[in-house]
């Protein structure tokens, strides 16, 4: 064939029209998502006076908002809000993990009766939404003494993030070779030393991955946290959205822009870094051979 002909040039130029589609489509999703997130760094970099300023790179740039952010003269407390979104956050993961871990191994690698009505029940629990269980949750806290405190807030986001927890490390338990366990268990391991030494190891992306989308889980949580906390105990979502400012009849965007902006920050850099142990966490047991 002539490779001057159409029929031959037509097959680089669907490569390249496949290319540009590509990367116009990941454009556009990179911008739909990460624009709020620029707009938010924008203002809460901009004068107080221009916090309305329609222009689309930064101008009248200042750290007043991010002090204005720390400032507790008007009844904020965003330092201490944030530790404490931090301690709700590490202890939810901590202990979804500690749980969700043994039962993701046993729904995997074990069988028992009754095996299938656990993971239906664990499926079902995650599909309950937050705001029917506001009204049951506050009655049982306020008979337990326990509005204000932080075990209020802990238990249920355990709760919420335990099922995500369940699901992406049973799936990735069930792909990983017997052959390696088994062998553990002829070298003399027990079940348990098999679990720890050998597949708990290899599981180590998934569980990296779930550590990761459980903390985002449980310090992005507000409903439950703004009824269930108190002013020592709230953690960020609350604070900011109570955040005042000078003028009580004026909602002082400018610095609630500046705390959202230190909130997100911290995350995005982490979700970057680590982005690779996350996409294989979530691709893991994905391809069977």
């Amino acid at each position: 064939m002539n490779p001057h002909t159409p029929a031959a040039q037509s097959v680089p130029w669907t490569k390249r029209l496949g290319s540009v589609r590509l990367y116009l489509g990941a454009a556009i999703v990179l911008v739909w998502g990460m624009a709020p997130f620029y707009w938010m760094a924008v203002t809460a970099f901009r004068d107080p006076e221009h916090t309305f300023d329609n222009t689309p790179w930064p101008t009248h740039l200042t750290l007043e908002n991010f002090r204005n952010a720390f400032d507790t003269s008007r009844g904020n407390d965003f330092g201490r809000a944030l530790v404490n979104s931090v301690f709700i956050g590490s202890a939810t993961t901590v202990i979804a993990l500690l749980i969700g871990v043994l039962a993701a191994y046993a729904l995997a690698r074990l069988t028992f009766r009754g095996k299938y009505l656990v993971s239906g029940l664990i499926l079902a629990a995650s599909m309950f939404p937050v705001v029917v269980l506001v009204t049951p949750l506050f009655q049982l806290f306020t008979d337990l003494g326990w509005i204000g405190e932080y075990q209020a807030m802990i238990i249920p986001n355990i709760s919420f993030v335990l099922p995500l927890t369940v699901y992406i490390l049973a799936s990735f338990f069930a792909d990983l070779p017997w052959e390696l366990e088994e062998a553990a268990r002829i070298d003399g391991a027990t079940k348990m030393q098999a679990f720890r030494l050998i597949m708990l190891p290899l599981a180590a992306p998934a569980v990296f991955t779930t550590a990761i989308l459980a903390f985002i889980a449980a310090v992005n949580e507000y409903l439950l946290a703004r009824l269930l906390s108190s002013d020592e105990t709230e953690p960020i979502t609350v604070a900011v959205a109570r955040f005042s400012g000078n003028n009580p009849l004026v909602e002082p965007y400018a610095a609630i822009m500046a705390a959202g902006t230190l909130v997100t920050v911290p995350l995005v850099i982490m979700v970057l870094l680590f982005q690779r142990r996350i996409i294989s966490g979530l691709t893991a047991g994905g391809v069977k051979n």
